[in-house]
């Protein structure tokens, strides 16, 4: 069954919505869709009122240790965090109350994908696979899906596809897809990449980027068999969006589970 999945966003230490696009190296180029008022914490607290498992906190550059382990002490065990993650820091974070950490960029020095590099984080978190999430944000190159990293400005040379996949899926608990594309645009999920999605992937995968109404987690369930989970950021209402309500994607999540028994 498709899921909500919440996140935390951090950029420069407050919780923000960013268009995926435009986060280089150069702050006038950032565009963002909103900046909360509130602090990570408060995120936090209202994810584990509402029971919303699996949410993940992003760091998205420096400045958000703090804002990121204030919000761990509020729900210790249940999130999963990214953003800097390498061998030397993984464990660390695990300590810190997170659940499963996120790793993108470390896994491709040089923007080529490091088979070492991914036994490093897995020897650092005693090789419990289950602890570990494989960021596998992309942008689309002509018909491809190509990972992208360093806040999704450079593309990497592996493809998502099923052997990748298929590669990857024996070391790791977790797929996070982010549509780099799309992020933060609200003008639609990539349909093509769900469906495929939902067609190669056997452990749990969530999708984010370009969601604009709570009736995306029926098209993500339509078209990936109840396989994919979503996240929905900019358009949801505790964000400043008008297109989805937090109690919405709540009643959403406990209908589904009411559904499986």
């Amino acid at each position: 069954m498709t899921r909500f999945r919440p996140c935390i966003d951090l950029h420069s230490g407050q919780v923000k919505q960013i268009v995926g696009a435009t986060l280089t190296r150069t702050a006038s180029t950032l565009h963002t869709n909103h900046v909360s008022s509130h602090s990570a914490a408060h995120f936090a607290r209202a994810y584990r009122d509402h029971g919303l498992e699996g949410a993940h906190i992003i760091l998205l550059g420096p400045g958000n240790v703090q804002a990121a382990r204030d919000a761990l002490v509020e729900w210790p065990g249940h999130f999963q965090v990214g953003g800097g993650i390498t061998d030397l820091n993984a464990q660390e974070w695990i300590g810190l109350g997170a659940a499963k950490v996120i790793v993108t960029s470390f896994l491709f020095p040089h923007a080529a994908f490091s088979w070492a590099a991914l036994r490093a984080v897995l020897h650092a978190l005693q090789n419990d696979v289950g602890k570990l999430v494989i960021d596998l944000s992309c942008k689309r190159s002509g018909d491809r899906w190509m990972v992208a990293m360093d806040k999704w400005q450079t593309l990497t040379d592996l493809e998502v596809n099923r052997d990748t996949i298929r590669l990857l899926e024996p070391h790791c608990s977790e797929f996070l897809v982010h549509a780099a594309d799309h992020e933060g645009l609200q003008r639609g999920i990539d349909q093509a990449l769900v469906r495929k999605l939902g067609e190669w992937c056997t452990i749990p995968v969530t999708y984010a980027g370009g969601s604009r109404t709570v009736d995306d987690l029926r098209l993500v369930e339509e078209l990936s068999l109840g396989k994919v989970d979503l996240t929905i950021g900019s358009a949801l209402d505790i964000f400043g969006g008008s297109g989805a309500r937090l109690a919405d994607c709540v009643q959403w999540n406990k209908a589904k589970e009411a559904e499986s028994g």
